[in-house]
């Protein structure tokens, strides 16, 4: 099977944002006291110690390849909420690091991709970002993943970040059905991927970035 350069590109940008991602968390925990993901070893840009390798490797191959948005996850970045100095608030600040750190790299992907795109890259006024420049393609594609990936994770689902402001805003009376739902929460988010319902949801977003880059 041939895979082409786009393929690589895009695979190798979310694996990159997967795991910027989970470090985020770890880096927001240290600040407000919790060490934990620092002495495991997981503040670190080196890979190995994030990858999962189902949703690490597995499920982005299968996607970039097949063009069908998965479902994609490094290894859960350990933070232990009772060494948090104000448990309740700096877990949700610390479930947010992730997409906000996603919607920067978009932010400031977008802009390096948007300035070193010029229009007399398409001659016919039809762009295919195949036949742009590598680095105009790398940038795109980071922008892109990281715009899915920060969208994706505020779904209110568990384990995604997004179930950590549903937990916070539910009636105390509410939190022991919200908490027995949690378990199944995966199997929501594998049929909402199957079902379509994420690119639904999240292809008008990018075709409005595609749009800011490549005008």
């Amino acid at each position: 099977m041939h895979i082409s350069q786009l393929t690589v590109i895009y695979f190798c940008a979310l694996i990159a944002a997967i795991i910027l991602h989970e470090i985020s968390h770890g880096v927001v925990a240290l600040w407000f006291g919790d060490d934990t993901a620092k002495r495991a070893g997981r503040l670190t840009l080196n890979p190995l110690p994030h990858i999962d390798p189902l949703g690490s490797i597995i499920m982005p191959a299968i996607g970039a390849i097949s063009g069908i948005p998965v479902i994609g996850w490094a290894k859960p970045v350990p933070v232990d909420p009772r060494r948090l100095r104000n448990q309740r608030r700096d877990m949700l600040l610390v479930s947010l690091a992730g997409p906000t750190t996603n919607f920067l790299l978009m932010a400031g992907a977008a802009i390096v991709a948007r300035r070193l795109y010029h229009p007399a890259f398409s001659l016919t006024g039809v762009v295919f970002i195949a036949d742009l420049p590598l680095g105009v393609q790398i940038a795109l594609a980071f922008a892109a993943v990281n715009l899915f990936l920060g969208i994706f994770n505020l779904f209110p689902i568990p384990p995604l970040d997004g179930a950590a402001l549903i937990e916070r805003v539910l009636p105390p009376a509410w939190l022991p059905g919200w908490r027995r739902f949690q378990p199944y929460g995966v199997l929501v988010l594998f049929g909402l991927v199957i079902w379509g319902g994420t690119g639904r949801l999240i292809n008008p977003l990018l075709r409005h970035l595609y749009t800011f880059i490549l005008r």
